[in-house]
């Protein structure tokens, strides 16, 4: 089954372009979230393994594609980005069978679950941190501000150039400075290629929209930062599905996970990396797959 497209107004004025497969009537509905510096093609493999299962959407986020992109910072605000995709699940039918999303697009759906959890039945988070372990690790490991250092680099107001140069020389390395990128086809390059043309200053305004970034001074927002349990907590089931040799994101950021996840099930799989959705997208399938067909939770 080939992979569909259409683009989604929404009521806020911000229009979504998506990806689509599966028959749309299917009584199980999935919505996939990408990351940077990736789009909605990410999921391609994935959608059309699940095909004859469930209908599966996958919108570029905003500032990506052909997916609105505002100008300013603060039109990436996580307010905004949550809303985005609330209305998305809105505009198709709510509640979602099952919420994925990977990396920037784990970020709005961990806040999603916790402000708008009528919207769906299911999380599955692939290496995005939760924003409150993420927050304790950028602020008190020096391991973590060190993995993530690149996030200063990105916030800069040159870096959508730089990053352009040379055939974007800059970017190829976050898909294989882990020591080699089997995946990265010349057909998925040219799909990369094609995408960061488009624009990478919408992107990058999700960083530095964030103060979610490593501290470089005792001033920093970051040091300001507070996430009471009842603001970022979710109640629904979730499952983490962590590349255990992310060198960007250490397993580390899993650690006191089930303190404001509830019910929480965590599957580490050793060797993958940061990029497990191009790696292994029979995996990431097959563990959807598990999660809509399993029966639906009777107890607390």
């Amino acid at each position: 089954m080939t992979v569909a497209h259409f683009d989604q107004a929404l009521p806020h004025g911000i229009t979504l372009s998506c990806r689509a497969s599966g028959v749309s009537g299917s009584p199980l509905r999935v919505m996939l979230l990408h990351g940077f510096p990736e789009g909605a093609f990410i999921w391609d493999d994935v959608m059309q393994g699940l095909a004859e299962l469930a209908y599966c959407v996958a919108p570029n986020l905003r500032g990506y594609e052909r997916s609105s992109a505002p100008s300013g910072v603060e039109a990436y605000r996580a307010r905004h980005l949550v809303t985005d995709i609330a209305s998305m699940i809105d505009a198709l039918g709510a509640p979602m069978d099952l919420l994925v999303a990977h990396d920037w697009g784990g970020a709005v759906a961990w806040n999603l679950a916790a402000q708008r959890p009528r919207l769906i039945r299911q999380l599955l988070i692939i290496n995005s941190p939760h924003p409150a372990t993420f927050l304790r690790e950028l602020r008190d490991n020096p391991a973590q501000q060190a993995a993530s250092a690149y996030m200063n680099f990105l916030c800069r107001a040159d870096a959508a150039a730089l990053l352009a140069e040379n055939d974007f020389e800059r970017l190829w390395p976050f898909f294989t400075n882990t020591g080699g990128a089997a995946w990265l086809t010349d057909g998925l390059r040219a799909q990369y290629r094609a995408l960061w043309r488009q624009g990478l200053e919408g992107p990058l305004n999700y960083y530095r929209a964030s103060p979610l970034r490593p501290p470089l001074t005792a001033s920093d927002a970051i040091h300001k930062v507070v996430f009471p349990p009842e603001l970022v907590g979710v109640k629904l089931p979730t499952t983490v599905l962590w590349g255990d040799a992310d060198i960007a994101l250490p397993a580390s950021l899993l650690e006191g996970l089930e303190t404001f996840v509830h019910p929480l099930d965590v599957q580490r799989v050793a060797g993958a990396s940061h990029w497990i959705v191009h790696e292994q997208p029979e995996l990431v399938a097959s563990t959807i797959a598990r999660l809509l067909l399993r029966p639906p939770r009777t107890g607390p």
